[in-house]
């Protein structure tokens, strides 16, 4: 048997289409009964509607979509699963599109797939493809950078002060060397959180190294190579202390001071970002900004639907990190005080 079709179910509810059609879509002109008739006969032949033609005519999909370049990670899972319960709540489904090639991200945006998205990463999405969205009256929420108009918004976490203050917080352990580990140079947090960190050693009169940044692209694996790397390359400029992009890399730079024989945090403090869920189990327990993941993803759906349903304009809101201590971070000890 070939697709089940509305005039099937016209058939077997013994109807005309039009009754059938006022039934799946909860048109408030039939009595009870005769829609508990239909709705019958479409369960029993498994009819499934063509939503297409519903939504051409609402001009609605109730699907929002999400737009980022990687899903990889304890991040992005956390983001991912907050979204899209929070679409649940609201009535909405969430696709996830993940995809480097900026023509896809537009065709999909401006292709009205979706009733609004939510951007992250660094997707080439430059002004006049802003200006198109606008033009067109996209909603659109931004996790990476500050916008905010009639039609877009933004959820962002204060990366610059996090990274303020968790190189304060180093500092005020009496750590004076103390190196950064990047993520990738053009996404926003890892630029800001990097500008945090040396905005915090100029103010309190410590030298800034180009030596000390080093880049591990917000990946245990690579952060791990290019800390090994350093300390081969110069074991007598080994930092006093790491402040990592985020919590895998700072596992991989942990992983790779104990291969050279290093103790953490007695010999050298480490940080991270995020307080991912294993950050806490890890051993030592990693010291880390914590980033509100889940409620940053909550916000993103809850902004996009407001705009959607014209209950708000866009706005750019800011969430704060906590510094949460734990056993990968020391007071600096000198070599004879060190067990």
């Amino acid at each position: 048997m070939g697709k089940i079709t509305i005039r099937d179910v016209a058939r077997e509810a013994g109807v005309s289409i039009s009754t059938v059609s006022n039934a799946l879509n909860d048109v408030d002109v039939l009595n009870p009964e005769t829609k508990s008739h239909v709705l019958k006969g479409a369960q029993r032949l498994n009819y499934v509607p063509n939503l297409n033609g519903k939504q051409l005519k609402s001009g609605k999909t109730m699907m929002l979509g999400f737009f980022t370049t990687s899903v990889a990670g304890p991040y992005f899972y956390k983001l991912v699963e907050a979204m899209s319960r929070q679409c649940d709540r609201l009535g909405y489904g969430l696709n996830v599109f993940v995809t480097k090639d900026k023509q896809v991200v537009m065709s999909n945006i401006l292709g009205r797939r979706v009733d609004g998205v939510i951007i992250y990463e660094e997707l080439g999405i430059g002004g006049k493809d802003i200006q198109a969205m606008n033009k067109e009256k996209i909603k659109a929420v931004f996790l990476d950078r500050v916008l905010e108009n009639e039609n877009m918004g933004s959820i962002i976490f204060d990366s610059f002060e996090a990274g303020y203050e968790a190189t304060k917080y180093l500092i005020g352990l009496g750590h004076k060397k103390i190196a950064y580990i990047s993520g990738v140079d053009t996404m926003f947090d890892s630029v800001q959180r990097r500008e945090g960190y040396l905005a915090a050693l100029r103010q309190y009169g410590l030298p800034v190294s180009e030596e000390y940044i080093l880049q591990g692209y917000f990946e245990e694996e690579s952060t791990y190579n290019v800390v090994k790397s350093f300390i081969r390359a110069q074991p007598e400029k080994l930092p006093d202390a790491f402040l990592a992009g985020n919590d895998l890399s700072a596992i991989g730079c942990i992983q790779a001071l104990k291969a050279h024989g290093y103790e953490v945090p007695d010999d050298i403090s480490v940080v991270g970002f995020d307080d991912i869920d294993i950050a806490q189990y890890y051993s030592p327990p990693l010291t880390t900004v914590r980033n509100q993941i889940a409620r940053q993803g909550i916000l993103a759906i809850d902004h996009l639907v407001r705009m959607i349903q014209k209950q708000e304009q866009g706005n750019a809101q800011k969430l704060k990190g906590e510094l949460i201590v734990r056993g990968s971070s020391h007071v600096k000890l000198g070599r004879n005080e060190r067990i």
